[in-house]
């Protein structure tokens, strides 16, 4: 609560009844009105007046509405309808403080009133006034140099302070005010209260700011805290324009909304962090922590009450850590591996939509092939490449694909049907031979056969843990493929989760893929989750650090040293903020959501903890007690 005073009060210039006011009226106008009546009240009489008197006495007012029930008053404290009451005023403020130092004091979790009185001050009497004080400095410090003594910094800082305060108002850069500062504080006994000042005294001397208790003054504090507009304490400190800016405290650490979901709790004041990321510029998020700090629990539940919301979850997952959350949920838990039956064909062309031209689409099929396969064969030769643009084109045309929409619903190729066209065209022998192990030889079968899965609605998670790492980072980039292919087709509300996103940067194709999905989900009323344990090779990638940069939701639980010294450096984080990072437990850490973050702690209920969590030594208490 903040009150404003100006230290000189205007005048009241409201003159009495009838004097000032101009007598001569207009005869012809007054003629054409009729008379009117006289509206003035014959005055009571003494016997009315104190009827009168006797019956507003027995009437409830506002007055009587928000008055206290009791009210006792002694030396040291103040006794309110049953809460005990101490009031504080600042003495002394250091010579530098920084912006919205008021924030921890505000978002303290405890019963706390905060007023400020601020007197604005002529600069002309001020200037007189520091001109003054500056010859006595001025001839102190003559004096003392006469004397032979040894210089006073003391004297000389004053000084300088004095000099530099006179240029800015002369310059009228800055005016000079008097801040009055006072903080009331409610516990339910004295022992409570007694700690509450405690707390509040410590914060405030950690900055240098020093207080006094209001004793002999309990009524007066009381008074000055509460919206009455009156400064009965008076204890008032100089204060410039720069240095009172830094009192305002209105930046306070909340981080809320009146829609969403809980993302947790706020740790600087114990709200609850309520939030919908689709309100943001992007629906982006990424999410750092080292291992077993939380990261995909803390995306898991999300996940879990965004489907509640009626949004849509689709999950790459590179260790089977969503299956039971999948099945809990009644979606579609699909494994992509070498001996399961789920095949998805990178020639898919997306549905036609509206506006949509036919060209655009098979040249952007083109391009995402042409990065698949190079990831596949790995460093093809500038030759090569022109090569394999020109015989996907012609692979298309084998089965009368063109830039006509209507030829797009024919039966795609496959991938022996490029091996085929490759084969046919001369100086691609390497790049076939290269190719050939994913048409002929160990992972034919991933990447020959038509598509035989759709993507459901509701809960979706693709798992390539029984995948070769080999094969990781070309099946990551063959369903998003796939996904991004049906995201287009049809917009609605999804979210899409890429755990273990740094296998992906550590190809350029298929970080730069992940780098144009991020920068075009938003179009598609999609939201793209990048999860990543591995800090450094994520942002050592061009892509990765605009893939960060560009989202407007980040999660960054406990790092590693090394891995907070660069997230430090991407996020501006303070020094503090740093060492939070390195110190926190599991489960906390930073949630960023637009220009704001603050420190988090993703809390989850019961059932929901039972079906997201990947504490192994709890997952096996669970399948002992035949839980899983």
């Amino acid at each position: 609560m903040a009150l404003f005073k100006n230290k000189k009060e205007e005048k009241d210039k409201t003159l009495p009844d009838g004097q000032g006011q101009s007598s001569v009226k207009d005869d012809t106008k007054a003629a054409k009105k009729p008379a009117k009546k006289s509206v003035f009240k014959k005055p009571m009489t003494p016997e009315e007046m104190e009827a009168d008197k006797a019956f507003k006495q027995g009437m409830a007012s506002v007055l009587d509405l928000i008055s206290p029930a009791a009210f006792n008053i002694t030396t040291n404290y103040l006794e309110v309808s049953g809460l005990y009451v101490k009031s504080l005023f600042v003495v002394t403020y250091p010579q530098f403080v920084r912006s919205n130092w008021l924030s921890p004091i505000i978002n303290f979790d405890i019963t706390l009133d905060v007023s400020m009185f601020i007197y604005p001050m002529e600069s002309d009497e001020v200037a007189m006034n520091l001109r003054k004080k500056s010859g006595q400095l001025g001839s102190s410090l003559a004096i003392e140099q006469e004397k032979g003594m040894v210089r006073n910094p003391e004297l000389e800082l004053a000084l300088q302070n004095i000099e530099s305060l006179r240029d800015s108002l002369q310059r009228g850069d800055t005016r000079l005010f008097q801040f009055g500062l006072y903080f009331t504080v409610y516990g339910k006994n004295m022992e409570e209260l007694d700690n509450q000042i405690k707390k509040l005294e410590s914060t405030l001397g950690g900055m240098m700011i020093y207080t006094r208790q209001a004793l002999l003054q309990v009524e007066q504090g009381f008074n000055s805290s509460i919206p009455l507009f009156d400064d009965s304490i008076h204890v008032n400190r100089n204060l410039d324009t720069g240095s009172l800016s830094t009192t305002f405290p209105f930046t306070s650490m909340t981080l809320s909304s009146n829609e969403g979901i809980l993302y947790g709790i706020n740790l600087h004041n114990s709200s609850l962090i309520l939030y919908d990321r689709f309100n943001l510029e992007n629906a982006n998020s990424v999410v750092f922590a080292k291992p077993g700090s939380g990261k995909s629990y803390a995306v898991k539940l999300e996940a879990l009450r965004y489907l509640m919301l009626g949004t849509d979850i689709i999950v790459i997952d590179p260790e089977n850590e969503y299956k039971t959350l999948t099945e809990a949920v009644g979606g579609t838990y699909l494994t992509v591996s070498l001996n399961s039956d789920v095949r998805f064909n990178p020639f898919d062309l997306p549905e036609m939509t509206e506006g949509s031209e036919g060209e655009d689409q098979l040249r952007s099929a083109v391009v995402s092939l042409h990065g698949l396969v190079a990831l596949m064969v790995k460093n093809l030769s500038p030759e090569e490449d022109a090569l394999l643009d020109k015989a996907l084109y012609e692979t298309y045309s084998l089965k009368d694909i063109t830039s006509d929409p209507m030829t797009h619903k024919n039966e795609p190729p496959l991938m022996t049907d490029l091996q085929n066209v490759l084969a046919n065209m001369t100086g691609t022998e390497s790049l076939v031979q290269r190719l050939s192990k994913f048409t002929e030889g160990t992972f034919a079968g991933l990447f020959t056969k038509p598509t035989n899965v759709d993507l459901a609605s509701g809960f979706v998670s693709f798992s390539i843990r029984d995948l070769e790492e080999e094969l990781r980072p070309i099946s990551m980039y063959m369903i998003l493929n796939f996904i991004w292919n049906k995201v287009k087709s049809k917009m609605k509300r999804r979210l899409l989760i890429v755990d273990e996103a740094w296998i992906m940067m550590q190809y350029e194709d298929s970080a730069k893929f992940l780098y144009a999905l991020a920068k075009r989900c938003r179009k598609y009323y999609l939201g793209l989750t990048v999860i990543s344990q591995d800090v450094e090779d994520f942002l050592d990638s061009k892509y990765g650090r605009v893939v960060v940069t560009s989202s407007s939701t980040q999660l960054l639980l406990k790092q590693q040293n090394i891995a907070a010294e660069k997230l430090a450096e991407v996020f501006n984080l303070t020094e503090g903020e740093k060492v939070w990072l390195k110190e926190c437990d599991v489960g906390q850490g930073l949630f960023f959501a637009g220009n704001n973050h603050v420190a988090i702690e993703i809390i989850a209920s019961y059932g929901e903890d039972q079906i997201i969590t990947t504490n192994p030594q709890q997952l096996l208490q669970m399948r002992e007690a035949g839980q899983l």
